[in-house]
């Protein structure tokens, strides 16, 4: 006599494969999941030109370029049983210049985010599937006070320097400018490639004497500009 198989047979089968591959985005995800704006295979590297401004209010701003490499490690298993990979960052002060190790972070997929561990600290760096208006707290999995990031121009084309990127999504930062600070944070990720363009700026204003305050003179801050360069895999 033939075995005959229940609607609710199906739902609960299908839900324990879930489970098992719930914890890791699977190999060969769905190109509409958006995993591909964040890429981890292994010796795949990503070149930037990095613009600094650095400002004090006793001296003159101090500007400096150099260059950023980033090549993605082999796979291992972290602390937590989790599949994550190195990220091997060198710098050079030119493009004639010899490389130097700069540091080392790491990065993961777990479920829906995207996490990048920098100087031992995670933060959530883009979340799936992606789509105008998402947000997320970029510090939830750090303790830090709330980062909330919201995800703007899902699959619009973005250019960088010489470099069109087809599909890019961009991570705004919220915005803070007020009489005493200025914050500012964008990253914009390509399909395939990763991190493409990101712009951070943190200043301060004076408020030592009613003459400069309100009037956004820097005392002292920072402005970085990440541009790609190059990219591919050794």
């Amino acid at each position: 006599m033939p075995v005959r198989f229940t609607p609710a047979f199906y739902w609960i089968t299908s839900f324990a494969g879930w489970l098992i591959v719930g914890c890791q985005p699977p190999t060969g995800a769905p190109f509409s999941a958006g995993y591909d704006y964040f890429p981890l295979q292994p010796g795949q590297y990503r070149i930037y030109d990095v613009t600094e401004h650095r400002y004090a209010l006793t001296s003159a701003p101090v500007t400096r370029t150099y260059q950023l490499r980033e090549v993605t490690g082999l796979a291992y298993t972290d602390a937590a049983g989790q599949v994550a990979y190195q990220l091997h960052r060198y710098r050079r002060d030119s493009e004639t210049a010899p490389w130097q190790p700069d540091s080392i972070w790491s990065a993961r997929l777990v479920n829906n985010e995207a996490i990048r561990t920098e100087n031992g600290r995670d933060f959530i760096k883009l979340m799936f599937p992606p789509g105008d208006l998402l947000t997320w707290n970029g510090n939830r999995r750090n303790g830090s006070e709330p980062d909330e990031l919201m995800l703007r121009n899902s699959g619009q084309p973005y250019r960088v320097q010489d470099k069109e990127f087809g599909e890019t999504v961009t991570v705004l930062a919220q915005t803070d400018s007020t009489l005493i600070s200025k914050k500012k944070r964008i990253e914009v990720y390509a399909r395939q490639v990763g991190l493409v363009y990101a712009e951070q700026t943190r200043l301060y204003f004076c408020t030592s004497s009613p003459d400069c305050i309100g009037k956004n003179q820097i005392d002292y801050g920072i402005q970085q500009v990440y541009s790609i360069r190059s990219f591919g895999i050794d």
